[in-house]
């Protein structure tokens, strides 16, 4: 189990590197080959036929809690039989999402008519069928990818990620280059969830040996999961308000050119969101069988801080190298016309990265079962969020957005959450806070410096910005290492080289 964790999260980052590469590469030629404007309308048709992928109702981590529950209690007929229940739970979720789906495009025209022109409402039409099939189908069989991830086969499921990763580009590149555009594009992301939705589903039958029995479920266990699910299902609307709000919001009041700068400016924040959840996802088994076992709150606000701080290691870099060189890098990227995007990247990722760095709080919310509080209180900050973005995105069109998610996130994921986890679940959050602000003295004189760097050379093509990076890199890491990271943080480091020097020692002696 703990070799499936580390490499779980060591292939999570390998996946986001990937991503990152690729991205770099194919955004801009992407950009180039649909335009400006018809990349609005493709993020737009995404963004607005994704309100239906929240429909899986938020059963993926209802089944990671009772496999774990049950395999915790060496129960397979009991987990045998929920997986019975969950299958057709996931195929009415599917049918409802393909039909809301469906109503949602063939009436766009009555939200977007202001802002497209019949050219765009008809391609956005199309586009939005495609994506309500790819979500559909995605939901429907939902169930297979996270009986993998609830059987702890991380390996499996982010080769999969990465494999995946690696064709799309390779496939759509060529298509692009030939002339197909937007709807192609949907198409193939469509039949890249078909393939994956058959892979795994021989994983789990050939592999993990799974089975899936038809019995009756007894009304508590149904009635204890639809409670359970319904929070984490309220939690996916919050987060899919937060995530796709303000590009309908602008698709209505200011076109496809403002949904495109926003959407390169919170590409960005995707990035930072997976940074962090590829360590947190991978811990929510550890944790359910923690609670299971009736685990004190110290171990729980112990691993709290652990996480926290190895995560915020990670986002800290992140974050100070985009400060530092992400005006640069967009304008080398993508060019002048995007470079608002930066400012709209950085109003939304300093307030989200707290509630990034604090992850596990919601991974030990859903092994307790306790999301109810956290999720009036963030319903309560999306539903605000709506009217702030509507006023600002009036006035400052895609910045405009920004900074009402920006202002929604403050008052949800820093100021009251963190009063919750201290009072409610016992985290120690003052000393997860000096933690952080200890950490944060490095971070803060490596800004310093690559700004001062910035104002000496500027960036004028890509190597000198390669050059600044790989030197602020350098000093970011030695600051780190010598004034804030602890002896275990170091170790995460150096095992895996000892680790490989031992193997290599051995094969020569074998040798």
């Amino acid at each position: 189990m703990k070799n499936q964790l580390k490499a779980g999260a060591l292939l999570s980052y390998l996946a986001l590197f990937i991503n990152s590469a690729i991205s770099i590469i194919y955004t801009p030629i992407m950009l180039n080959l649909l335009g400006q404007s018809e990349y609005g309308l493709y993020s737009l048709a995404n963004s607005a036929a994704g309100y239906i992928g929240v429909l899986n109702f938020g059963l993926g981590n209802a089944v990671i809690r009772y496999t774990s529950k049950y395999t915790a209690l060496n129960d397979k007929e009991s987990c045998s039989k929920i997986y019975g229940m969950f299958f057709i739970m996931y195929g009415i979720l599917g049918i409802i999402a393909f039909i809301a789906g469906t109503v949602l495009t063939l009436n766009s025209n009555l939200l977007f008519s202001n802002s497209l022109s019949v050219d765009e409402l008809e391609k956005l039409k199309v586009l939005m069928g495609i994506v309500t099939l790819n979500l559909s189908l995605g939901i429907g069989f939902g169930l297979f990818s996270v009986i993998v991830l609830a059987h702890e086969k991380f390996i499996f499921q982010r080769l999969t990620v990465i494999v995946s990763s690696i064709v799309s580009p390779l496939v759509m590149l060529p298509l692009l280059l030939l002339g197909y555009r937007s709807i192609t594009m949907a198409i193939f992301t469509a039949s890249i969830t078909i393939l994956s939705i058959i892979i795994n589903i021989y994983y789990c039958f050939s592999v993990l040996k799974i089975k899936i029995v038809f019995k009756k479920i007894e009304k508590s266990l149904l009635k204890e999961i639809i409670i359970f699910s319904s929070y984490i299902f309220l939690n996916l609307v919050i987060n899919k308000l937060y995530d796709s709000t303000d590009q309908v919001i602008l698709g209505i009041y200011s076109g496809t050119i403002a949904i495109s700068i926003y959407t390169i400016g919170t590409t960005f924040t995707g990035y930072f969101s997976g940074f962090s959840s590829s360590i947190s996802n991978v811990f929510l088994s550890k944790v359910t069988g923690m609670v299971t076992k009736d685990a004190v709150d110290f171990e729980l606000s112990d691993l709290f801080i652990k996480i926290g701080r190895i995560q915020y290691l990670i986002i800290s870099f992140a974050l100070s190298g985009f400060v530092v060189f992400g005006q640069e890098f967009i304008l080398l990227w993508v060019g002048k016309k995007y470079l608002i995007s930066f400012i709209v990247a950085l109003v939304v990722l300093i307030p989200m990265v707290v509630s990034l760095v604090q992850s596990m709080g919601g991974v030990i919310l859903q092994a307790k079962n306790k999301q109810k509080f956290v999720t009036i209180i963030n319903a309560s900050v999306a539903i605000l969020n709506v009217p702030l973005s509507i006023i600002f995105a009036q006035l400052w069109g895609a910045l405009g957005c920004a900074i009402g998610t920006a202002i929604a996130v403050t008052i949800g994921n820093i100021v009251v959450i963190n009063v919750y986890y201290w009072r409610s679940i016992n985290i120690n959050i003052p000393k997860f806070w000096m933690n952080i602000c200890y950490m944060s003295l490095p971070l803060i004189i490596s800004i310093f410096y690559g700004l001062t760097i910035n104002k000496i050379i500027p960036a004028h093509s890509w190597v000198f910005l390669v050059i600044k990076i790989i030197i602020f890199s350098i000093v970011f890491v030695v600051l780190m290492w010598f004034t804030a990271m602890n002896k275990y943080e170091k170790n995460l480091f150096f095992n895996p080289i000892k680790n490989l020097s031992q193997k290599v020692k051995i094969k020569d002696n074998i040798a």
